[in-house]
């Protein structure tokens, strides 16, 4: 059985964390050290969190490795966008076309090969500011 060994001052940290954090992920993470620090068992938190068993044990090891950084969610996380390193040549096409976007997805698609949605096009247009 492992549990995680805290300092007063860890303990005072999450406890804030948990009152005052605005990230889901942050708080359930400070709760699950927390719940650990009182000797409840990884099968405890695992049915608590609804995770798997590795999941709690990564939660300790990054815990043991990185401290407070490691309630954090890795960025870079998520699907990444098809559209990178294209924003001149769409730039190009949103003047070119005044705007119109089946024409723009039908030249990615046709000279880039690009394959994409209206939303994914639409959305990356708003990102970009274009």
């Amino acid at each position: 059985m492992r549990y995680i060994k805290l300092k007063i001052e860890d303990i005072e940290l999450l406890e804030l964390l948990i009152k005052t954090s605005t990230n889901h992920t942050i708080r359930k993470r400070s709760q699950c050290l927390l719940l650990s620090h009182q000797r409840r068992i990884i099968k405890d938190l695992t049915m608590i969190f609804d995770v798997e068993r590795k999941t709690i044990e990564r939660w300790f090891n990054k815990w043991d490795l990185e401290g407070v950084n490691s309630l954090l969610i890795a960025s870079g996380r998520g699907v990444k966008t098809r559209l990178e390193g294209f924003e001149e040549v769409i730039k190009e096409q949103v003047e070119l076309h005044n705007r119109n976007i089946k024409n723009i997805l039908t030249y990615l698609k046709e000279e880039h090969n690009i394959i994409i949605c209206k939303r994914t096009l639409r959305n990356f247009l708003k990102d970009a500011r274009l």
